[in-house]
């Protein structure tokens, strides 16, 4: 299946759409579960699971979840494509009109809290990619390596290097681009603050207690290599995977390219580092969901609660969740 050109539609701006974000290992999909398929389909914002073969490390949504609800966005490229948040933002304007028209709710469900940004407010002034800065930029970083294209970030734009982890390659060539085109930082450049094609969509944030969601982290991660992580890495590899694939680049499949590096593969060595990382990602997933305006804070387990925020803003009077 090979992904085709989407472009942006533009979608009722009081249509209904629902917003439903919270740290890795929270427990979206769990509450997926609950809402009637009949009535809603989901939206994938994750960043990891867009993308064909990477199921187990990305924490993809299972067939049996995705024959239970519609899901839109989940394996539309290959893992060596570039997806960018501007590509997010076509495809799922485009499912958003589909599902709308099908008479049912979308719901926008994952982690990558740029997305859900973007898709809000719009993306920011800065130039568009240019292929040709891009690939000059793509040749410094091969010729100096990642550890020098994240220092030189630091020293241009510390802002943004602030908001991009140091082995997020993307996004990092993505902020030197900008720079080499425009002579300015990325973080310079303004983002809309105000929703865009006038849209309301009720923004629900999933949260758990610290160390409720570290021990929720360490079982999933268990549950991971239980199920075959390190084939699927394995089989990555017999199609050639580098760690230059932008798929490869999320937690989960980056620390096994390390370890390779370094010439090690030691299970529970990445089952830590694996660990660690996504304990530091999910900090840092809510420091940016809380930036976010108007959002309904609600514990992951109070499923009652939830629906019924859900139920009050579709007008219960004429939709039943049940």
């Amino acid at each position: 299946m090979k992904s085709t050109s989407i472009h942006p539609t533009q979608s009722n701006a009081f249509a209904e759409i629902i917003f439903l974000f919270g740290p890795t290992g929270v427990g979206k999909t769990e509450l997926l579960l609950d809402l009637d398929p009949k009535k809603f389909s989901v939206i994938n914002a994750d960043s990891i699971q867009v993308y064909r073969y990477l199921d187990i490390g990305s924490a993809k949504a299972s067939l049996e979840v995705r024959h239970s609800i519609p899901h839109h966005l989940i394996d539309i490229k290959d893992p060596w494509e570039q997806f960018s948040v501007g590509e997010f933002i076509a495809y799922a304007d485009q499912a958003v009109a589909s599902i709308h028209q099908e008479g049912k709710i979308p719901v926008i469900s994952g982690g990558t809290a740029y997305y859900f940004k973007h898709f809000l407010y719009g993306l920011s002034e800065a130039p568009p990619s240019d292929e040709g800065v891009r690939l000059a930029v793509a040749q410094r970083i091969e010729q100096n390596g990642r550890a020098w294209a994240y220092e030189y970030l630091k020293q241009i734009d510390p802002i943004s290097a602030q908001r991009i982890h140091p082995m997020d390659m993307y996004r990092v060539s993505r902020a030197l681009e900008v720079y080499e085109k425009s002579k300015r930082p990325l973080s310079s450049f303004s983002l809309p603050d105000t929703p865009r094609n006038g849209m309301h969509p009720l923004v629900i944030g999933l949260m758990r207690e610290s160390d409720q969601l570290r021990t929720r982290l360490a079982l999933r991660i268990k549950q991971m290599f239980d199920q075959g992580l390190e084939d699927e890495i394995r089989s990555l590899l017999r199609m050639g995977a580098q760690m230059s694939w932008p798929g490869l680049q999320g937690i989960g499949y980056r620390e096994f390219f390390q370890a390779m590096e370094h010439g090690e593969w030691s299970r529970s060595i990445i089952a830590d580092q694996i660990e660690r990382n996504s304990r530091l990602y999910a900090k840092r997933q809510m420091t940016f969901f809380k930036s976010f305006a108007q959002v309904q804070w609600m514990n992951a387990d109070e499923k009652g609660e939830i629906l019924t925020a859900i139920q009050w803003y579709l007008h219960p009077d004429c939709m039943s969740l049940q």
